[in-house]
């Protein structure tokens, strides 16, 4: 909605009009008129909307099988825990992968105890066969 509208569109708001009717009139959608009188609307919190951290949303990562198992043999916390025992294991090559799918708070608490693995339980890599 153009900002010299909007002076408008908030005055008629306050005077009673509807939001449909401002659309109409207007010829904008009701959610552009929403958006300039949401200030105005009963429901509306400025100061919880912008002290409100934002929500953190679930990510899916894969974690190597080795990883997950030295996990599991830690003391994790219960979040962790949960994220880990619902977590998918994933058949690939001689391993396995575990997808997890959590906030990433619990993904950077998994990292945080996570240690570097040691290269000595493997098994080094050779040529299946040999040409002469």
């Amino acid at each position: 909605m153009a900002a010299e509208k909007t002076g408008d569109v908030r005055t008629a708001y306050l005077d009673g009009r509807s939001i449909a009717a401002l659309a109409r009139d207007h010829g904008v959608s009701r959610d552009a008129i929403r958006t300039a009188v949401a200030d105005l609307m009963p429901d509306y919190n400025a100061i919880a909307q912008e002290d409100a951290p934002a929500p953190e949303l679930p990510v899916t990562l894969d974690m190597p099988g080795k990883v997950a198992d030295f996990l599991r043999a830690s003391d994790l916390e219960p979040a962790e825990q949960a994220a880990l025992d619902q977590g998918v294991t994933v058949r690939g090559g001689q391993g396995y992968t575990l997808r997890i799918t959590a906030v990433p708070g619990v993904h950077r608490q998994l990292l945080a105890r996570c240690q570097p693995l040691d290269g000595g339980q493997g098994v080094p890599a050779e040529r299946n066969a040999r040409r002469e």
